[in-house]
């Protein structure tokens, strides 16, 4: 049994049966108590039952089953003639057994349940009855009748019958002297000794959920219903109160208070002096001689929690001006304490690719242990010949970029080519094949995330930047918009995307610039250099930083593209790093010049390939008897002429080819040099279909495809309008090549009744980064509009093919320019009527009249040819299907 279960074992019972054995003799001496009095203190003897009832009780040893709670469960107990009851203190720990007594299985119990359970308790040197006799002395002529024991308390009532010529208050003092004089202490509070104190009023034993406090709450209650009540003042409170322990506060009742009955607070210094004071207490009643009043005062105490002044709280919410800026400043910086240092390592794990199985050699060894030889060498040969064609081809490209990379010029390089070209191919692939420190940053999925969160989460993801909390904006977003609307202030906990996307970026510029450094030396010969020193004279060991897709869309989302540009601009100016631009957009100066307006870029274009390389690249695609009958074979690569035409004759006698290779030539021609569309020629090559067949099917695709993107039905708010698309299909489909400032001048373009594209040389810049068109340029300024990629050229050649269609948007293209004429002659007819109203009709106005005249009659002419146009594209639409 533990020492807790010695303490608390001890069951009422128990209690009760030892009490009988504590009788004490009276001393001779202790007459002479008789001459010491307390004249301020009543009768302490409660009389609320009659002594047969109790003697009943205590006959049929089960007195504990009520006293615990009272005599019937009524909170009270009884006392006969010559009876009275003491308080002891300290006896057991204050505990508080909240769990226990709130649980809904001991709701109904009594508390001595829980003694009961240790009845056998064999600590007798710690059982609290031990204390009980070392308090009482035996020279007290008093006879121990009960022990109640109050666990939530710490400590227990001691009802005892003393002869009729003591009175109780004698007895009380003599045992408190006794005490004082040997003092005795329990084993778990040895710096404290047990004080005892005569109840004086009448005991509540209550079990409620309601502990011990310093502060106690002194009610004043009228002794009889109807009777009057009257306020102590804190004198009489301190010369009532004072005995049981030092004082540190008596608060009384505001005068203007309306709360009924009246009351005040006694704070005490130590818990256990407001226990003392409260069991024996309670229910006193002040005569009218210690200031109660003609019917007296009862005294109703109970424990009250003390609320405790919170001054550095009080400070904060009051201050919410300085508050929240210093917890925004704090959480600002253990952000960059605690996760900074933990993103740069996954930014340079990223960039190093530290992290990636692919590169480990154990993955690559069993690669080639597990992948077949000979299936191998067979697609190597049927890829790289293509491909040796196609780098051949772009060779000099090549070397260009590489070269660049091993010179320290602070500028960009810029590779710009249409949607297809090849670009990422050619610098990943090609430049950067074995490269370690290489960071690509795909703008593509980044500008067409959804929301903010989704820009910044996938920002983060192109750089390794982690850990991101990117939902966590929207949560700091509503705190701020609370504590706007609350103080009036601004808290700034959440940052906007401009402040987030700077952020990233610069925690991944200064991984780059560790990365850089990396495989710095203490024994280098250049050791003594600065960091920027070093970087500077070592651009080899800078990292490479690839901004892909850029300006992929460049509407409403510039911020994105402004900052990566003014980053990677600092990158190329501090030497952390070089940055080359993959962009599909031709305009890509007006952008990149913002953040480096004094430098020049080295900038690459690629275009389409030639039809010999094209083919070259298509057929390689294809299976190694094609190729050779093709002339791309084994013998034709390794220049062997014998070897060729040996594997020709033996194709040719099996029997066993392809005899549609021989459209491959025209097809090509057809499609183009695009590099995409050769892969999705190659491609049904290989799934056994003709080269004539999947050329129209890729055409007809495309022609669909810009039926669906530049022709819709609906009006869209992009920056061209469907008459300025079609107008463009026609003409590039008639000429192959148009003049661009006549494109310009043309009413479809300067006079669109289209509120969104009535800035002509915009609508051609946006259909020309949708790729409808490519405008090519002649020292600095657009010269000539063609097709945007070799096979729209075939499919606008198809949609003219297409009756309803051509009749449907010539005749919205003759509906525009007619209403561009009655706009006109409705302002010349306002300008007449103008004119009209001057008096006597000046001669300096003629020749002003007579041009107006002549442009309302050349606008009317333009009409009446346009709506004879248009009832003949009506006939067509009315007949055709």
């Amino acid at each position: 049994m533990t020492v807790t279960g010695a303490i608390y074992g001890l069951s009422a019972r128990t209690w009760t049966n030892r009490a009988h054995n504590v009788c004490l003799s009276i001393p001779s001496r202790a007459r002479a108590l008789h001459s010491r009095r307390l004249a301020h203190v009543a009768s302490p003897v409660v009389r609320t039952a009659p002594p047969s009832a109790y003697a009943e009780k205590l006959h049929h040893g089960r007195a504990w089953e009520s006293t615990v709670t009272g005599d019937k469960q009524t909170g009270h107990i009884a006392a006969s003639d010559h009876e009275s009851i003491i308080f002891i203190d300290n006896l057991f720990p204050l505990i508080k057994f909240s769990t226990l007594i709130a649980a809904p299985f001991q709701r109904d119990r009594d508390l001595s349940d829980l003694l009961r359970r240790f009845d056998n308790s064999s600590l007798s040197m710690l059982d609290p009855i031990n204390l009980v006799k070392r308090v009482i002395p035996q020279s007290l002529p008093i006879k121990v009748t009960e022990i109640i024991p109050r666990l939530k308390d710490g400590g227990a009532y001691l009802k005892f019958s003393h002869p009729a010529e003591i009175s109780p208050a004698e007895i009380e003092e003599t045992l408190t002297g006794m005490l004082q004089k040997k003092p005795v202490a329990p084993w778990f509070n040895p710096f404290r000794s047990i004080k005892a104190g005569l109840v004086q009023g009448v005991p509540w034993l209550e079990d409620l959920a309601r502990y011990p406090k310093n502060r106690v709450k002194v009610e004043f209650a009228p002794p009889n219903p109807g009777a009057d009540a009257v306020e102590l003042s804190q004198e009489t409170l301190y010369s009532l109160f004072r005995r049981y322990g030092k004082i540190s506060d008596i608060v009384s009742q505001p005068p203007d208070s309306k709360i009924l009955p009246r009351y005040a607070y006694v704070d005490f210094a130590l818990v256990r002096d407001a226990i003392m004071a409260r069991n024996c207490l309670h229910g006193f009643t002040v005569a009218e001689e210690l200031g109660g009043g003609k019917t007296g005062t009862k005294l109703v105490l109970s424990y009250e929690q003390r609320v405790k002044p919170h001054h550095i709280w009080n400070w904060i919410s009051n201050h919410p001006r300085i508050v929240f800026p210093l917890l925004a400043a704090f959480l600002a910086a253990f952000t960059v304490i605690v996760f900074d240092p933990i993103r740069e390592f996954f930014i340079k794990a990223h960039v190093q690719k530290s992290f990636q199985i692919s590169n480990s050699k154990l993955w690559k060894w069993f690669k080639r242990q597990t992948s077949d030889i000979m299936s191998q060498i067979r697609h190597e040969k049927a890829e790289q010949a293509g491909l040796n064609a196609l780098w051949s081809h772009r060779k000099d490209l090549i070397d260009s970029i590489n070269t660049w990379l091993l010179e320290t010029a602070d500028t960009f390089i810029v590779v710009q080519g249409p949607r297809g070209s090849g670009k990422k191919e050619l610098v990943i692939d090609q430049v950067l094949d074995g490269r370690s420190n290489v960071l690509v940053v795909d703008c593509k999925p980044i500008v067409e995330a959804r929301g903010e969160a989704g820009t910044i989460k996938n920002l983060a993801s192109a750089v390794g930047y982690r850990p991101v909390f990117s939902w966590a904006n929207n949560i700091s977003s509503l705190v701020d918009l609370a504590v706007q609307g609350t103080t009036g202030v601004k808290a700034s906990f959440s940052e906007t995307l401009e402040s987030q996307v700077v952020k990233i970026l610069q925690t991944t510029a200064t991984a780059l610039k560790e990365v850089a450094l990396g495989d710095r030396g203490k024994d280098d010969n250049d050791a003594n250099l600065s960091d920027d020193a070093y970087l500077e004279a070592h651009p080899e060991k800078r990292a490479v930083v690839v901004i892909d897709n850029f300006l992929h869309k460049n509407e409403d989302t510039g911020l994105v593209y402004d900052k990566i540009a003014e980053w990677a601009a600092a990158l190329v100016q501090s030497n952390i790093a070089h940055v080359v631009f993959l962009t599909n957009d031709s305009s890509y100066s007006k952008s990149l010049s913002k953040s480096l307006p004094d430098r020049v870029f080295r900038q690459l274009s690629l275009g389409d390939l030639s039809p010999d390389v094209a083919k070259q690249y298509v057929v390689s695609h294809l299976d190694h008897d094609d190729q050779v009958l093709a002339g791309t074979g084994d013998g034709a690569a390794t220049g062997d002429a014998a070897v060729a035409d040996n594997e020709r004759e033996r194709i040719l006698s099996e029997g066993k080819y392809r005899k549609d290779l021989s459209e491959l030539d025209e097809c090509i021609e057809a499609l183009g040099g695009r590099l995409t569309d050769l892969e999705f020629l190659a491609r049904r090559l290989k799934s056994g279909q003709s080269p004539k067949r999947a050329v129209e099917e890729i055409i007809e695709q495309s022609a669909s495809e810009i039926i669906k993107v530049f022709l819709p039905a609906i009006k869209n708010e992009k920056k061209w309008s469907a008459e300025q698309a079609w107008y463009l299909i026609r003409e590039i489909a008639a000429e192959e090549s148009l003049r661009y400032n006549e494109v310009l001048l043309s009413n479809t373009f300067s006079a669109s009744t289209t509120p969104a594209a009535a800035n002509a040389e915009l609508a051609l810049e946006s259909l020309a980064n949708a790729e409808l068109i490519t405008v090519t340029t002649h020292r600095g300024r657009p010269q000539t509009i063609r097709a945007g990629k070799p096979v729209y050229q075939a499919a606008f050649n198809m949609l003219l093919k297409d009756a309803v269609l051509k009749a449907k948007m010539d005749l919205a293209i003759l509906a525009e320019l007619a209403k561009v004429e009655a706009n006109a002659i409705n302002k010349v007819e306002q300008e007449l009527s103008v004119l009209g109203t001057f008096p006597n009709m000046p001669y300096q106005t003629s020749e002003r009249i007579s041009y107006l005249l002549a442009k309302l009659e050349a606008s009317q002419v333009k009409i009446q040819s346009y709506e004879k146009d248009m009832a003949s594209l009506k006939e067509i639409l009315t007949k055709e299907a």
